[in-house]
């Protein structure tokens, strides 16, 4: 004998439609986005405040957090990555120039008359990665020891106030208006000593700007004034081009109006960098010589 299921009430359906996610068609799930309320599988879960949302929500969510900036409006920095790529590209220019002295100097130093007479432009900022080699004397080490040193004590701070990419800019610009400056009285010089007071000169303006005390800026440019004018074979056109740069620069980014902040900030840079350019491009050095000024 068997017995047979009860009747189906007439109008209800005999099965309900199992749910499937949405993104993957063969899961079955009985979860839904909190926002869009489709039916999303384990894999496609993400943690909400209350329950989960699916992928496309949490990117369409993302898109209106407003990211951290820094104080003048580049992308919050916790960690100062260019600061430490910098240190790193310095220290294996040194290891390079150390295991081939002649060979380095001789292609990548800053060299006024290489630049000027045989359009060697590289020379402008790949002089600005080397510094005095071991070979030069007793005190050679001292040369990237100090510039690095400088680097590591104010780049991360300089880093975190400018952002990244604005610090990388600034670095850059400056060690290249230390190299035009050189190039414009005419020497040859290695060392990074242009983007390092490039960034002197830029802190003591953004500290300005933000209200600090910038006394210590004051006295530390001073004392490297003083070592620049006391000390032999010191190229003072580098220091001098590199902190004039970096004060421009750090001006530029320190006092941008808010409401279009970007546009001025890097139509600034871009017109002294083209103003830089010109100089070398239009001016001939003043007076060429050709020896070394090698803690430039």
């Amino acid at each position: 004998m068997t017995t047979q299921p009860p009747s189906q009430p007439p109008g209800e359906p005999e099965t309900a439609a199992v749910p499937t996610c949405y993104r993957h068609p063969g899961r079955e799930t009985y979860v839904r986005c909190q926002r869009c309320e489709r039916p999303i599988c384990p894999d496609c879960m993400r943690d909400a405040s209350v329950g989960f949302q699916c992928p496309e929500c949490v990117a369409q969510g993302n898109k209106t957090v407003r990211q951290a900036q820094s104080a003048f409006g580049g992308r919050a920095v916790a960690v100062p990555r260019v600061t430490w790529a910098l240190l790193i590209v310095n220290v294996l220019a040194y290891a390079a120039e150390t295991l081939s002295t002649d060979w380095v100097t001789d292609t990548f130093a800053m060299n006024a008359g290489a630049v000027a007479y045989n359009g060697e432009w590289w020379r402008l900022i790949t002089g600005a990665f080397l510094h005095m080699p071991l070979s030069a004397g007793t005190f050679a080490l001292t040369h990237i020891v100090f510039n690095m040193w400088a680097l590591y004590a104010i780049g991360p701070e300089l880093e975190r106030r400018l952002g990244s990419a604005r610090f990388l800019a600034l670095y850059l610009l400056a060690a290249l208006g230390g190299s035009v400056a050189v190039y414009l009285f005419g020497i040859a010089a290695v060392g990074a000593s242009g983007a390092i007071y490039g960034m002197f000169g830029a802190l003591f303006v953004v500290s300005r700007k933000l209200g600090y005390d910038a006394r210590g800026v004051l006295w530390l440019i001073g004392i490297n004034a003083v070592i620049t004018i006391m000390m032999p074979n010191i190229s003072w056109q580098g220091h001098l081009g590199g902190l004039i740069t970096g004060a421009l620069v750090g001006g530029i980014f320190a006092y941008a109006p808010a409401k279009s902040r970007n546009a001025v900030q890097w139509g600034g840079y871009v017109a002294l960098l083209v103003v830089l350019v010109a100089l070398v491009l239009l001016l001939p050095p003043f007076a060429y010589q050709a020896e070394f000024s090698f803690p430039g």
